[in-house]
């Protein structure tokens, strides 16, 4: 059971400001109010958790509800904010950055703006990297297009030439656009402001194609990517389809976590299999995988499978070899499947056609889908909201339907999963029709 303590989000000080926002304090006037400080999101609002906690007389655990405040810690005036997106291209990205510029200079009047080139080397002198000074008519168009007009880099940089970077710029706040990496550099950037007293907060905007960060619904550029695969996968069920034995196999992103595959298939019925990393599976037996699609292909003559990029990495010996964000470097599950597949039917003499797609790139420089742009700024506002507030060391969430804000420390604990006996991966299996388990007893 995770801590209250946990929950809590640091601030950098008592706010005095009045907010140049022309919102509302008072409850039914129709104008939208300011967040009081007080409200928070349960993070379990089943009536039996609920009454479990009020029973053991605790509090639920619950996040602070994200949005604007009456108050402000920064003068608009006088702030100065950088921005930097880290870790692996993901749709929404150049949405993010309008969004944070747009709303923090439209609405609060900071007119000093400072994105920071390929990711968090761009801190670092020797590389010589500029700045590029933000605008609205510099952002004016950057959500049309894929990628991030300020580039991105995987791997740690030194922390304190970071933050020596920060003080020399005289940067109030610095908005952090990446994933679990990223934002294990941020906390580690935030607790080194800390060490040396300075007021800079830190505001995370939790980036992962693979939707895979603890304790928040959902995260930008997932719905793109599960959306433009679902296409590409029709179009593998089509050539399975044509073809008398036909599989397609198509692999889709998901290191250790396989909500893009998961959801995919739930998009397009046409999948047949999905193996994800959360799973156990055997390839040979009398409950394998090989079996399994072999009888399917004698009883439809087709076959899709989605598999996930982490899926059955326990098929391959230990790999210790890291990538620049410390990720242990993956064996090519995509592949794997597709040799055992041809070798296991050739054996037996079982012609067929086999085709392997791995759309990955083009999924991750795709631009935001309409939902997903919508996210994107809202993401970026809520930051403005809570960074101009004084919180720091903090990602934005999203929780039962509401924006919210929560530690950057609690988001990076853990990766979140796929829950093998949860509703997501029971609807999979309904939808696809494959065995609960393919592994032999």
């Amino acid at each position: 059971m995770i801590d209250n303590e946990e929950f809590k989000i640091k601030t950098l000080g008592k706010c005095t400001i009045k907010s140049p926002l022309k919102l509302s304090a008072v409850k039914g006037d129709g104008i939208f109010d300011f967040i009081r400080d007080n409200e928070r999101i349960l993070f379990d609002n089943s009536l039996e958790a609920v009454k479990g906690q009020l029973e053991k007389g605790k509090e639920p655990q619950s996040f602070e509800l994200a949005g604007p405040k009456e108050f402000l810690y920064f003068e608009p005036a006088k702030t100065r904010v950088a921005i930097v997106t880290c870790g692996g291209l993901c749709p929404g990205l150049n949405n993010v950055i309008r969004g944070i510029v747009n709303h923090i200079w439209e609405r609060y009047g900071v007119h000093r703006i400072y994105g920071i080139q390929y990711g968090y080397s761009g801190f670092i002198p020797e590389y010589n990297f500029p700045y590029i000074e933000l605008n609205p008519d510099v952002v004016d168009d950057i959500h049309k297009a894929g990628g991030s007009i300020l580039g991105s880099s995987r791997g740690d940089q030194p922390v304190e030439t970071i933050v020596d970077t920060l003080e020399r710029l005289n940067i109030n706040i610095l908005f952090t656009i990446g994933g679990d990496g990223t934002q294990r550099g941020a906390h580690i950037i935030a607790r080194e402001i800390e060490k040396r007293n300075l007021k800079i907060s830190v505001a995370g905007i939790p980036k992962t194609i693979d939707n895979d960060i603890n304790y928040i619904e959902r995260s930008f550029g997932f719905e793109t990517a599960f959306s433009m695969a679902m296409s590409v996968i029709q179009n593998a069920h089509y050539e399975a389809k044509g073809a008398y034995n036909g599989i397609a196999i198509v692999k889709l992103m998901g290191r250790d976590s396989g909500f893009i595959a998961a959801n995919a298939a739930l998009a397009c019925p046409d999948v047949n299999y999905v193996l994800i990393p959360e799973m156990n599976f055997d390839l040979d037996g009398e409950e394998g995988f090989l079996t399994v699609l072999k009888k399917r292909l004698e009883r439809k003559q087709h076959a899709v499978i989605v598999v996930a990029e982490g899926a059955g990495q326990f098929f391959f010996e230990n790999n210790e070899e890291k990538d620049a964000s410390g990720n242990v470097k993956y064996e090519d599950i995509g592949l794997y499947i597709r040799d055992k597949i041809k070798e296991e039917f050739e054996s037996i003499n079982f012609p067929v056609t086999l085709k392997y797609i791995d759309p990955s790139y083009m999924l991750r420089n795709a631009p935001a889908n309409a939902n997903d742009s919508k996210f994107c700024f809202q993401l970026a506002q809520n930051a403005v909201h809570a960074a101009m507030s004084g919180r720091t060391d903090f990602v934005v969430g999203h929780w039962q339907t509401a924006f919210t804000l929560l530690p950057i420390a609690l988001a990076t604990k853990e990766r979140k999963k796929v829950n093998l006996e949860g509703y997501l991966w029971w609807s999979v299996l309904e939808a696809t029709g494959q065995p609960v388990s393919m592994k032999n007893d």
